[in-house]
């Protein structure tokens, strides 16, 4: 098992929560946490505590964001105007890891970071290798010809596993995507409970 698997489940199993919705996770079967202490029974979280497990959940899910740039994204999302909460989560759709994923190129948020960073895609027909690049309405992602008959690529985009959102605009043949807009957080397609509101509380306490 990869790193990247083992850290993806440790942190199903650490929220308490299958966040993604795979079928593979181990909180299907066990939902206490991971470590030699995890069968021990829960108390009580504080506010904080409530706080901090949403950020820690939100950040996770977008594929385990360090805490440096999540607190990056975070100020950006804060310094825009409208509400905090909605902007930062159109910020982390707007990634291009993101993006990757939600267009079902590849089939999980880890592997759209390891597929970007190894020069697999062009972002309006430049070679982009950075996972969290921020991607405009109207820019065009398409997998790099060589990369496209990658069997990690094939099998995701026939997964039935999950749905592309409205949001996205994916087109199978020529293996491109655009994001059409920005989302709203109701629009975003999370499997699990995501606060980005209590997220925002975290970071004004």
């Amino acid at each position: 098992m990869s790193n990247r698997i083992n850290a993806k489940y440790k942190i199903d199993r650490r929220v308490g929560e299958n966040i993604w919705g795979r079928p593979k996770s181990p909180v299907n079967k066990r939902e206490y946490k991971p470590g030699m202490h995890g069968q021990r029974r829960a108390g009580k979280l504080s506010d904080f505590g409530i706080q901090l497990m949403a950020k820690q959940k939100l950040k996770g899910y977008y594929g385990n964001i360090n805490e440096k740039q999540f607190s990056k994204i975070y100020k950006n999302a804060a310094a825009m105007k409208g509400n905090t909460a909605e902007n930062l989560i159109g910020i982390l759709e707007s990634r291009l890891d993101a993006l990757v994923y939600r267009a079902k190129f590849v089939p999980t948020v880890f592997a759209a970071r390891q597929f970007v960073n190894h020069g697999h895609v062009m972002v309006n027909g430049v070679r982009t290798n950075i996972p969290s690049y921020r991607m405009k309405v109207g820019d065009v992602v398409e997998i790099r010809e060589k990369s496209k008959n990658m069997a990690l690529v094939l099998e995701a985009l026939q997964s039935p596993e999950r749905d592309i959102p409205e949001y996205v605009d994916v087109d199978p043949k020529k293996m491109t995507a655009s994001l059409i807009r920005i989302p709203e957080f109701a629009e975003v397609p999370y499997a699990g409970t995501m606060e980005p509101n209590l997220v925002v509380e975290f970071y004004s306490s």
